[in-house]
């Protein structure tokens, strides 16, 4: 474990919730196993995550994401998520009680409380469900990513490829989709959505239950277009929910430079626009990223937390920020 005496004397009074892990993609991919320890290689694309290091580096929980491939039909994608979600779900067996699949705040800390590291299952890219029937969302499901890569039944993304399609707010079965998830109690995630559906959500979603946007970065750091503007900052924190700073160095820094600092820098931008209970950690770790040297391996939960004690940050933010924002957008969303 990396980190100052006092960043791991922190980390061990706190919670540290990463918003968004994919370690679920090399896995499926070449077989990755999340629950043996790897070495810190170079932390390009693949190969960041593992429970050991993640453990050994202050992580006390996670949002472990199945992302969605949208070449297949509407029926193949829901039988692939279904699969998927079986094949995910052997992660609690295979790490010999080490994690525990949880599916609200209550668990999550029973699940502490046993020594375990509570995982919250989530889908990247709504279309896995547009042929899911009515009350066939499993419990256990937490979060949503509304939209990933493509355009789909319910919106377009933020990526440029797609900003030609003439629609980019949200669709009428995009709509009902957000209702369906509001009523189940599932977190509605705007990372990567076209800020017009971004808007369009915002319009229709429950006002009592917080959205998030769990990995992004923000353009008043640096402009670019997976990132949110100060308005949509605001929206999000107006309404409770949290937004998670992720580690991908091309969407923190002009050509990646300083992109560890710069990981704190949006962190402060989020705080200095939204307050500091908007503030939250969404790395991205295996979802094809290039993190920062300093944060190439999921052990860097302490290393970012002791630059964030070298820049002053107060106990408070950093309880915030690490863990304590997330978990109390859980609380309100489901608290048991």
């Amino acid at each position: 474990m990396s980190g100052s005496q006092a960043a791991r004397a922190l980390l061990a009074e706190t919670e540290v919730l990463d918003l968004h892990i994919d370690a679920f993609i090399p896995q499926r991919l070449f077989g990755w196993d999340p629950h043996r320890r790897h070495r810190d290689g170079l932390g390009f694309l693949f190969g960041q995550f593992d429970f050991p290091r993640a453990t050994a580096g202050g992580l006390t929980g996670a949002m472990a994401s199945i992302t969605t491939n949208p070449l297949r039909g509407a029926a193949g994608r829901w039988a692939t998520f279904q699969r998927n979600w079986a094949r995910l779900r052997h992660w609690e067996s295979q790490s010999n009680g080490a994690v525990a699949f949880v599916e609200d705040a209550a668990g999550y800390q029973r699940a502490r409380a046993a020594g375990r590291t509570p995982l919250l299952l989530s889908i990247q890219g709504g279309d896995a469900l547009e042929a899911a029937p009515q009350g066939a969302l499993p419990p256990q499901l937490l979060r949503v990513t509304l939209v990933h890569l493509t355009s789909s039944f319910i919106g377009a993304p933020s990526s440029p490829g797609h900003r030609l399609r003439a629609d980019k707010g949200l669709t009428s079965a995009g709509r009902d989709l957000v209702a369906r998830l509001n009523i189940a109690k599932i977190f509605v995630d705007l990372a990567h959505i076209h800020p017009q559906g971004f808007w369009d959500v915002l319009d229709v979603h429950a006002p009592d239950l917080p959205p998030i946007v769990t990995h992004t970065g923000v353009n008043g750091v640096y402009p670019h277009w997976r990132n949110l503007d100060d308005a949509q900052i605001r929206a999000v924190a107006a309404r409770g929910g949290v937004i998670g700073v992720i580690f991908h160095r091309f969407f923190l820094a002009r050509w990646g430079i300083g992109a560890a600092q710069a990981v704190l820098d949006h962190l402060d931008h989020l705080i200095q626009v939204g307050g500091e209970g908007v503030a939250a950690l969404g790395s991205d770790y295996d979802g094809m990223i290039w993190p920062p040297w300093a944060l190439r391996g999921a052990g860097a939960y302490a290393t970012l937390t002791q630059m964030m004690l070298a820049r002053g940050w107060s106990t408070r933010r950093i309880h915030g920020i690490l863990g304590g924002n997330a978990l109390r957008a859980l609380r309100a969303l489901r608290p048991s």
